[in-house]
């Protein structure tokens, strides 16, 4: 199995309700280990430079509002085949259709208000890490 590094966002709607260590946990327990993190709260140059790939997106909007309506933990995890095993833990976008005891089943508000992003492929997860952290912070 391959050691790989992924990008994960603990949400708004999340940190407003507390559950950054309830959700940093259930990464942790999934064999996840955090090799930087930060709390932010985005601007939104930052937001709409971060989502620029939906800009076309009839959500957008709605989305760089959400993302900028609180602050969000931006954080760097590291593992065997962390960016699959990353998107188990959180489950399904929609937390109607997400498998018991994943993130956004146990805590999401909605699907706008999932409670967590993560990379879903090699190439995004660069991108996103970059976008947040030099190779300083990156402390494996």
């Amino acid at each position: 199995m391959a050691i790989e590094r992924t990008f994960s966002m603990i949400k708004p709607d999340a940190t407003k309700r507390n559950l950054t260590g309830k959700i940093t946990a259930k990464l942790e327990e999934a064999g996840l280990r955090v090799i930087a993190s930060k709390r932010v709260w985005m601007s939104r140059a930052q937001a709409e430079g971060f989502y620029a790939v939906h800009k076309d997106r009839p959500f957008f909007g709605e989305l760089v509002e959400t993302m900028t309506a609180g602050p969000t933990v931006v954080q760097v995890l590291e593992g065997e085949n962390a960016i699959l095993k990353n998107r188990e833990v959180m489950g399904a976008t929609n937390p109607a259709n997400a498998a018991e005891g994943t993130i956004r089943k146990e805590f999401a508000l909605s699907i706008g208000e999932n409670s967590a992003h993560g990379s879903d492929a090699p190439e995004t997860a660069a991108q996103e890490i970059a976008y947040w952290f030099s190779g300083v912070e990156l402390v494996g």
